[in-house]
């Protein structure tokens, strides 16, 4: 508990995964993907339950013996590649309602950002208690750099390029560039309320959680997994 606010983790986990079958149990130094956000979870202070919401028996297994909670198995309506996450979400939420557990917010943590840590789990709950007065939820940003605006192009139907921007052949440099930043995948929280309201972790009361470079991106396909597979040797 925080502030004498319950917090619940929720860490959704589905079985289906078409940029890398079994995504969610792969390796990822001496542990599989589904360990890491466990792992930071159950070390924050402040997390009052660390949940895992899965379809698959073998994730089950898996994330209770890394110390998670999994009281159900997700629906597998809730489990295809159009269903969303925040579907999922509001599942858990109302499974554990009926169990007459209650909590004021909801902490998400993705597998496929595994070095999300405990103290980015710290940080982002005191942000987001300190700036309770005006924020509904928090989510991890980072800054567009090598993909921002001004740098891409559009293809034409005579296949020559066009910029995207229509700023002439004017090149900025990284320095000049306006900071816009892009919804990381890293982690995200959100009063519950806010959830059902606005059926989503973003609306026009979130306020954003800068990660570094190294955390910002999400294991998609093989070559992310080779790139945080190199990385965990260094962070872990």
């Amino acid at each position: 508990m925080f502030k004498k606010k319950k917090i619940l983790c929720i860490i959704p986990a589905r079985s289906g995964s078409k940029g890398i079958r079994n995504k969610n149990i792969k390796k990822l130094g001496d542990h599989p993907l589904i360990a890491w956000p466990i792992k930071s979870a159950l070390k924050s202070r402040y997390l009052d339950m660390v949940l895992v919401s899965t379809d698959s028996l073998k994730i089950s297994k898996i994330a209770k013996k890394y110390g998670a909670e999994v009281p159900f198995l997700r629906p597998k309506k809730l489990a295809t590649d159009s269903a969303r996450t925040v579907d999922a979400i509001k599942h858990a939420i109302k499974f554990l309602e009926e169990k007459n557990k209650f909590f004021d917010y909801i902490l998400c943590l993705e597998s496929t950002s595994p070095l999300s840590s405990s103290k980015d789990i710290n940080n982002v709950i005191n942000l987001l208690y300190k700036n309770s007065h005006k924020a509904d939820s928090i989510v991890g940003v980072s800054r567009c750099i090598s993909q921002h605006p001004e740098y891409l192009f559009l293809k034409k139907k005579n296949s020559l390029l066009k910029r995207y921007l229509n700023k002439g052949n004017i090149y900025k440099r990284r320095q000049d560039l306006s900071h816009l930043y892009f919804i990381d995948g890293s982690l995200y929280l959100a009063k519950v309320k806010s959830i059902f309201l606005n059926n989503s972790f973003v609306s026009k009361k979130t306020i954003p959680f800068v990660m570094p470079k190294y955390k910002s991106f999400e294991i998609d396909d093989y070559t992310d997994l080779l790139i945080y597979r190199t990385l965990i040797k260094k962070y872990e």
